[in-house]
């Protein structure tokens, strides 16, 4: 199946807007959600709609919610985002964030308090529009203790996730995007629905075994960290850099809902190095990477962020891939909210 962006984006924020939300939040939402899927990020795109509308349902999130500023200076900033939808309290942040770097040269914001944020580097993209660099780090508190340590057999750590984004002047930004787990659980319900298995190596069951059958996962098992010890170690730094220095909290058991904690360190380059010689540089380095013999005939050597732009460009085009499940999983949560799925932007 394939669905347009732009009737989709409307469609999926009109079950927000049905669910509680007011009509920019909701907006604001659809657009983060779909252009996951635009860059290929299936697992935090329109798959979540369901969470989300659930955890509405559930007052575990809450419609309607912007920043409550905890502390603030020139150019360090903490936020309670009172149980807000993630997305509009990161974009509510970001926009904070990115003046104190515009007019400072450097600015730190950290978040705890908030539903799930979304893809996280959709965050540091909205910074790099602003010439901004910026480093990302999220947890997900102790609902989100997913993931298994290096050496353990049950779940002790947070699915945090790491960002990082440099823009440049004539390509798109370097964006490096990922969870550190082997994949994102998300990407497991996409699996799920599909009814593939999942790569060796990326979970194991709930006796800490090695399966490739996503079902196990949600029968108790856990994801396992990247690149083994260092993955454990980079999980636990982002822990602490977000749930720690935000006020939220580093993974804890006994938590029941997801609560999503963030810290980003914002640099504008300005001050630091001449403009034309910097982006020049950055070209030059891309090009001197990118250009090396690949090791596989008729694929390229690409440089971080590229598959996304690629896969946007492709997919604004051609159209969004939903699988049958998850459309019906749609559909049908639409309809019990009063909706109609006849135009939500499928085309076949």
């Amino acid at each position: 199946m394939l669905a347009q962006m732009t009737p989709l984006t409307d469609f999926t924020a009109r079950i927000f807007v049905a669910a509680g939300c007011g009509q920019r939040e909701a907006n604001c939402v659809a657009r983060n959600l779909v252009d996951a899927n635009l860059c290929g990020h299936d697992s935090h795109g329109v798959i979540r709609i369901m969470q989300y509308v659930g955890y509405m349902q559930e007052g575990t999130v809450r419609a309607g919610e912007e920043i409550k500023i905890v502390c603030e200076t020139d150019t360090a900033l903490v936020v309670d985002g009172n149980l807000g939808m993630g997305q509009v309290i990161c974009e509510q942040t970001m926009d904070r964030v990115a003046r104190k770097a515009k007019k400072h040269g450097l600015a730190i914001g950290s978040i705890r308090n908030t539903g799930h944020m979304g893809r996280l580097g959709y965050w540091a993209e909205q910074l790099a529009r602003d010439d901004l660099i910026s480093l990302h780090f999220l947890n997900t508190t102790g609902l989100g203790m997913l993931a298994v340590p290096f050496g353990g057999t049950d779940r002790r750590l947070s699915l945090c996730a790491v960002a990082a984004c440099v823009p440049c002047e004539t390509r798109p930004p370097l964006l490096l995007d990922f969870t550190t787990t082997v994949v994102a659980e998300g990407k497991l319900r996409v699996a799920r629905n599909q009814g593939v298995q999942v790569p060796p190596g990326t979970i194991v069951d709930k006796s800490g075994q090695p399966t490739t059958d996503p079902n196990d996962f949600y029968d108790g098992g856990a994801l396992l960290p990247i690149a083994s010890h260092k993955g454990h170690g980079l999980n636990m730094i982002a822990d602490i850099l977000s749930g720690a220095l935000s006020g939220g909290g580093c993974t804890a058991p006994g938590k029941d809902f997801l609560q999503n904690t963030m810290t980003c360190i914002a640099i504008d380059p300005a001050p630091l190095v001449d403009r034309k010689a910097y982006f020049a540089e950055i070209q030059r380095y891309c090009a001197w990477v990118t250009d090396s013999p690949p090791s596989k005939p008729g694929h390229d050597v690409l440089a971080p962020g590229d598959v996304e732009h690629r896969t946007r460009q492709e997919r604004e085009h051609s159209g969004i891939p939903i699988d049958e499940t998850t459309w019906g999983q749609i559909t049908e949560l639409a309809v019990s909210l009063g909706l109609s799925g006849d135009d939500s932007g499928l085309t076949s």
